[in-house]
């Protein structure tokens, strides 16, 4: 039996992927298997001692101590893309709402008053100060080519915008689903000044902090608009609202409002609704659930922000699982401890990310919980469990 520790609320669909036979899920799980959440700061948490994966259903893990918990040889997985087409639909949107004011337009006939027919005047009076612009022909940007990016990028080309990318860490996998149509660029730099539209896919890293600054909005078109829905601190808002304000930039939309970026009728801020649609809450929490289920009962690793993607056929009587620190002869102390024991390894596959690595192998014969502690006491082992 697993055991699984639910936070914040997780769709049902996806925790019935996990069989109440093999399965305790609740919210009240002490000392769990794996932890599910969302949007829940786990920072400060304890680290409970039986843990061996937490699955976050959505794609960022800012609210996750990846790092702390790679460190203790626990695997962190997201849900990359379950979330896609919300995001990607939210964005469609801000590009609409910036181009064509609407919600200055909004604004100004929720308060116009006074009979219809003055308010039909009113209306047709005023209307010429909301006269917008249309998407084809313009150029949208598009900072990081993941699921999301990608999606945005296509629909954009299907809209009649001129797409241009930047990702130097875009996977093949994205690339096969990108229309032929975006155009690669060589830099942030290069794309900014190319954009009329800069839309931001990218995690918050030390790397990515205020990637969009004073001095790049200063190379951008003037009336160009911004668009962040993926993490706050990607975009300096205090650039930002400088540059909306001295008439560089025309609008600045985004997912994460604060108290400097109100009352400014050309900022347009969202309650992170981002992937605040049933279906993609559905489908992160399917997706995370599918992972765990699979390493949990197969050790097989897809989708983890800390550990390398390791998947292996069954073979073989027992199924060991290591997840270890990316130290040198650590196959060879691995084999010799099996080798020692008289076992003789069926298949085994290794992989590496960083500074961790994870091997998963099958072992001809069942072993028991003796050999599992030789293994654990491996150096740079960080844990040791039969699957």
């Amino acid at each position: 039996m697993f055991n699984i520790k639910t936070i914040n609320n997780i769709s049902d669909k996806g925790l019935s992927r996990l069989p109440a036979d093999t399965y305790a899920v609740s919210p009240d799980i002490e000392n769990p298997d794996a932890i599910i959440l969302r949007s829940q700061n786990l920072h400060d948490m304890e680290i409970p001692s039986n843990l061996k994966a937490v699955g976050r259903a959505g794609a960022g893990t800012n609210n996750v101590p990846v790092e702390k918990l790679g460190e203790q040889g626990i695997v962190v997985f997201n849900a990359p893309g379950a979330n896609a087409n919300a995001v990607k639909e939210l964005v469609i949107s801000g590009m609409l709402l910036a181009c064509r004011n609407i919600c200055q337009a909004w604004q100004y006939a929720a308060n116009v008053e006074g009979t219809d027919e003055e308010q039909n005047k009113a209306v047709e009076a005023g209307k010429k100060k909301f006269v917008g612009y249309e998407l084809p022909g313009r150029t949208l940007g598009v900072v990081g080519l993941g699921a999301i990016g990608v999606e945005i990028a296509n629909v954009a080309v299907a809209l009649g915008m001129r797409v241009v990318g930047y990702d130097p860490t875009i996977t093949v996998k994205s690339a096969w689903k990108m229309s032929s149509d975006v155009e690669d660029m060589e830099s942030v730099d290069q794309l900014l000044k190319e954009a009329d539209f800069v839309t931001f896919h990218v995690p918050l890293i030390e790397e990515t902090k205020n990637l969009l600054n004073a001095q790049r909005i200063a190379t951008m078109k003037e009336g160009a608009v911004i668009l962040n829905f993926s993490r706050n601190g990607i975009v300096d808002d205090d650039a930002a609202l400088a540059a909306i304000n001295a008439g560089k930039l025309n609008a600045y939309v985004c997912d994460f409002p604060s108290q400097k970026l109100k009352g400014n009728d050309r900022v347009i801020t969202l309650p992170h609704l981002g992937a605040s649609t049933a279906e993609a809450e559905e489908n992160c929490a399917i997706m995370i659930a599918d992972q765990l289920k699979d390493f949990l009962e197969n050790g097989n690793i897809c989708n983890s922000v800390n550990f390398p993607a390791v998947k292996l056929p069954r073979g073989g009587k027992s199924r060991v699982a290591l997840t270890h620190k990316n130290m040198p002869d650590m196959i060879a102390k691995i084999s010799s401890a099996v080798g020692d024991a008289g076992f003789n390894i069926h298949h085994l596959r290794n992989e590496s990310r960083g500074d961790l690595a994870y091997t998963l192998m099958d072992i001809e014969c069942e072993i028991g919980q003796d050999m599992i502690d030789k293994f654990a006491a491996i150096e740079g082992v960080l844990k040791a469990r039969k699957v």
